[in-house]
């Protein structure tokens, strides 16, 4: 019979048909785990079909499986023949005719070439002609080509431009074309593509004067951009104001991109840069102003420094503030009513939302992008244009359940997590735990009220600065060992000795099925190079928070470990595992509710009070994924994979590790260059104040090729009694700081409105249902007096304007939607 596979419920196995898999960890159908790779049939996003197993035994439970991919061989016609029929990569539906003719503008170059010695020059008249003639003599020898001048000419015109975004763009195209021959990973391209973004030429391209294309003076560095586009949207360029937001990987990039282009570079220019991060070691390998003896400076700063050095003219101003609430009174409406144009380089949603919600307030157009490894997408948002990022927004990541993470792993991202976990736990929290033990006067009174963790708390206290308290590294080395036994051998007996192998749940099946995975002690072996990394990378890690000098000798460490004897495991009866987050969570309370005053009071006074330790202070570990000599990374590495043989997961190494610890997106130059190359074609369209049909929305994987350009989507409107709106209107009322009767008057004659309801922020600033006593009394405020007085805080330097929010009815009594109101206070 068919053999079907079912995966996890929470998981979807992502295969297509005809793709490999490779299995292993099965129980009971074991021919499986030694069988090739098998080919699949997809019959659901949880199932599929691998072929006749009947010869197999029966199959009792468990299993994982890998996709192989599988290597294929791809056959290219040579030039000669491809000239004459093209395979052509199609991307954008609203171009189907151009590739083709795209095709032939290329041969007729060569050809135009050939007759005047030279490439069309912008503006002439006569070369565009004859250049249209050599292409359309090539189309009627070819098949279904159809002559779209303006694309001819068009393509005339540009012969002897050189602009940025597209030699970024054909750049990252052709480097990864370039790793894919070289390491035969990947799918190349078959076998043309041809990219045109006619659509970010001025409209009137055609008209304009031949003069328009020639650079003037102190303007000859942009000469290759100014041929195509011409002086008038050179100087828009020059002279825009650009708030770039992230200084990462997108960041960089994009700032080069700018210093090339002339950004900013004009007597009215300006780019403002932030990100509060510092660089690190991992930041160089994609973030390409960067370079070794700029680790630990702030990456705006040198981002700046390094685009000043790519073009001298640019005005750049660094900061290394986050973009928030908590910055609303530097990046307030002076600075955004300044700006033209906002992009992010960030790498968060969170983030992306906060500032795409400051734009859609100013009315600001903003450039989104993002990769991850060779996927990458750019959205363009356009005030009244199209919908905001924040109009549909993918959902949020799951976390990892907290009973998953604890005690049923499954996959090394849970080993990890969990090591981490134990990292920062143990090195870090403890030891701060510690110090404010040691120095703030009321921590043990407000430890006292918190039930759930006062014990678990003190009883760390208790083990740092007494019973565990190391005075020698060897007192490490044995703490180290002490810890492997408790975390990778006595935790699973004691969860094997709640939850037995062969033990049954409630409904009579196997209790340890599915995602669990009945899990097996580990025996120290100190011939073992994994175990012995962990207790070298937990005894100086150890030794570090006490101020001890550590060392890595592996011969004095397995001296101290031979003498080492952990005591025997003893069950606890009676400990109750939660085996999910609504039991773990029940449980935090039991502990609480459970916890004696009186065992409290005498475990505190077995601690010696911070009088007798005056100046003695622990050194919390403060995590640094970069530096691969403080034993972090290597620490967190043989944890989880110590926790991952437990459980039976396969083992990665350090450098996945780093990743996966170091939550480190993946990002390749060659993609992050295409993305950012079509994120300044955008930023060219809306300096032109092109129609909506002009932009596009790109999604890209260059790994398989795949590229996809779309229009983006207009704004929904909101319909409201007679009003009509939409995310991008809002109520301007510019009458000065008038009190709260007056604007409530003002609202009623102009828009013929009552208002029930206003807020500014989380502040009610008027509601119908407020006493009428302090309705009276807030009548004769005005209405910055009166948000001041009811939000409790001066509102931010250099803002001019009330954000509201206001609640409306119709004179008959029916409830009206209507936009944000911006009151004028200053």
């Amino acid at each position: 019979e068919i053999g079907v596979v079912t995966v996890l419920e929470d998981h979807r196995h992502g295969l297509q048909d005809g793709e490999f898999v490779k299995f292993s960890d099965i129980r009971g159908m074991i021919e499986l785990n030694d069988a090739p790779p098998q080919p699949v049939k997809v019959t659901g996003p949880h199932t599929f079909t691998i072929g006749d197993t009947r010869q197999f035994s029966a199959y009792v439970g468990g299993g994982r499986y890998q996709q192989v991919k599988q290597p294929i061989t791809l056959s290219f016609a040579t030039l000669s023949e491809a000239l004459k029929s093209p395979e052509l990569m199609i991307f954008d539906f609203a171009k189907l005719d151009s590739p083709p003719l795209i095709h032939l503008c290329v041969q007729a170059l060569d050809l135009f070439v050939t007759e005047f010695g030279q490439r069309p020059a912008p503006g002439n008249r006569q070369h565009g002609d004859r250049f249209v003639q050599l292409v359309t003599e090539l189309a009627s020898a070819s098949e279904g080509v159809k002559v779209d001048e303006k694309i001819v000419r068009s393509f005339a015109h540009c012969a002897t431009g050189s602009i940025n975004p597209v030699a970024a763009f054909v750049g990252g195209v052709a480097a990864q074309e370039t790793l894919k021959a070289i390491t035969n990973k990947f799918t190349p391209i078959k076998q043309f593509l041809y990219f045109d973004a006619i659509e970010s030429l001025p409209d009137n391209l055609l008209e304009m004067d031949a003069k328009e294309f020639e650079p003037t003076l102190g303007q000859e560095r942009y000469r290759g951009q100014i041929s195509v586009f011409g002086q008038t949207l050179q100087n828009a360029l020059l002279n825009s104001r650009m708030f770039l937001v992230g200084a990462g990987a997108i960041g960089c990039e994009l700032l080069k991109n700018f210093a090339l282009m002339g950004v900013g570079c004009g007597a009215d220019g300006m780019v403002t840069v932030t990100d509060m991060d510092k660089i690190e070691k991992s930041n160089l390998n994609r973030q390409f102003l960067f370079r070794p003896w700029h680790i630990d400076r702030p990456k705006s700063v040198t981002a700046c420094e390094a685009a000043v050095g790519i073009n001298p003219a640019l005005h750049v101003t660094p900061h290394q503030h986050r973009v928030g609430p908590d910055t609303e009174k530097i990046y307030n409406d002076d600075f955004f009513d300044h700006l033209h144009f906002v992009c992010n380089a960030l790498d968060n949603v969170e983030a992306r939302l906060y500032v795409d919600s400051r734009c859609v307030l100013y009315q600001k157009p903003l450039l989104e992008s993002g990769t991850l490894g060779t996927k990458g997408n750019v959205q363009v948002i356009v005030p009244h244009l199209t919908e905001s990022y924040g109009s549909s927004v993918d959902p949020p990541e799951q976390g990892i359940p907290i009973c998953t993470l604890k005690h049923f792993p499954h996959k090394i991202e849970h080993t990890i997590q969990w090591a981490r976990d134990e990292f920062h736990g143990v090195f870090t929290n403890q030891m701060e735990d510690v110090n404010r033990y040691l120095s703030a006067p009321n921590f043990v009174q407000s430890l006292k009220e918190q039930r759930n963790t006062r014990q678990v708390v003190l009883e760390s206290i208790h083990a740092n600065l007494v019973s565990d308290r190391p005075q020698t590294f060897d007192q490490c080395i044995v703490w180290g060992r002490l810890r492997f036994e408790s975390l990778f051998n006595h935790s699973i007996r004691q969860l094997l000795h709640n939850f037995p192998p062969d033990m049954k749940d409630s409904t009579g099946n196997d209790f340890w099925s599915g995602a669990k995975r009945a899990p097996i002690p580990l025996q120290f072996d100190i011939t073992s190079p994994l175990h012995l990394d962990f207790v070298i990378a937990a005894a100086n890690l150890r030794a570090f928070n006490y101020g001890l000098k550590g060392h890595t000798d592996t011969n004095a460490f397995v001296k101290v470990l031979k003498d080492v004897n952990p005591p025997e495991f003893k069950p606890v009866q009676g400990l109750h595992i939660p085996t999910n987050d609504r039991e773990a969570e029940g449980n935090a309370a039991m502990l609480g509710h459970q916890s004696n005053d009186m065992l409290f009071e005498e475990l505190l006074k077995s601690i010696p009070p911070p009088s007798e330790l005056a100046g003695y202070r622990l050194s919390p570990v403060e995590f640094e994924k970069d530096d691969d000599t403080n034993f972090h990374i290597q620490f967190i590495t043989a944890t989880s994979n110590l926790r991952a043989s437990n459980y039976g997961i396969p083992l990665v190494d350090t450098h996945e590790t780093k990743r996966i610890a170091g939550k480190i997106i993946p990002a390749i130059a060659t993609t992050t260059a295409l993305v950012t190359g079509l994120v300044a074609l955008e930023l060219i369209k809306i300096i032109q104040s092109k129609p909506l049909v002009a932009y596009k929305n790109a999604f890209v994987n260059l790994a398989l090729p795949f590229l996809a350009f779309s229009e983006p989507i207009a704004p929904p409107k909101i319909k409201s009694t007679d009003r009509e709106w939409t995310l991008w209107d809002n109520i301007r009322v510019d009458i000065g700081d008038v009190t709260l009767r007056e604007f409530l008057e003002y609202f009623k004659k102009t828009h013929q409105l009552d208002i029930s309801m206003i807020s500014y922020g989380r502040s009610m600033l008027f509601s119908v249902f407020v006493p009428q006593k302090k309705l009276e009394e807030r009548y004769k405020l005005s209405m910055s007096e009166l948000t001041r007085t009811i939000s409790k805080s001066e509102l931010p330097p250099g803002s001019r304007y009330l954000t509201l929010e206001v609640c409306c009815a119709s004179s008959n009594g029916d409830d009206v939607e209507v936009p944000t109101v911006r009151f004028k206070y200053r």
